[in-house]
């Protein structure tokens, strides 16, 4: 009986020694490789901070993902994503650094999902704080999170507007969409 307790035991840390849980990728070694996918496809880095437990997240990823609009994302944006704020029980999930960057543009006061916009140079260009008419990315705004009710897709139609090239088609498309998160 000693002997079993005992491989299984070595089994068993065997295995953990074997196949270890890695950890993420921490948000300095995603963001560099999408800074160089981006420079290479002339487009922008969209960043979203999200969490599993995160329902609007998902929202969000379904919205921007939807056949309806799909293209016009990815033909635009080089999309990444940063797991922040998970449950105790899931902080292995989170990307080093992540978390730093999330509070440095003001997500932390904000919730998520919360994104981030930078030029292929890693310069900030846009965020999903809804902010007044001619307030620059220096002001704190709040959260449009998954864009749903009216003024939210408006803004980030804005934000949109700013950060790529957008038709009236896409707006539409766009703002179709994203009503659908109201429901």
């Amino acid at each position: 009986m000693k002997n079993r307790l005992f491989l299984i035991t070595s089994l068993m840390l065997l295995c953990g020694v074997a196949f270890p849980q890695s950890q993420p990728e921490s948000a300095d070694v995603i963001l560099e490789k999408a800074y160089k996918q981006a420079a290479k496809e002339k487009k922008n880095v969209f960043v979203i901070f999200h969490a599993s437990w995160c329902g609007w997240c998902k929202k969000l990823d379904a919205s921007i993902n939807d056949p309806s609009c799909s293209d016009y994302f990815h033909k635009n944006y080089v999309f990444v994503h940063l797991t922040v704020l998970e449950s105790n029980d899931k902080k292995n999930l989170e990307n080093p650094g992540a978390t730093e960057l999330y509070n440095k543009y003001s997500g932390g006061k904000s919730g998520i999902p919360f994104f981030i916009i930078f030029n292929k140079k890693g310069v900030l260009i846009g965020d999903s704080n809804i902010r007044k008419p001619g307030e620059g990315l220096d002001k704190p705004g709040q959260n449009m999170g998954c864009p749903a009710a009216p003024e939210e897709i408006a803004a980030f139609v804005e934000v949109l507007k700013k950060t790529s090239k957008i038709s009236e088609a896409n707006i539409l498309a766009i703002n179709e969409r994203f009503s659908k998160n109201r429901n």
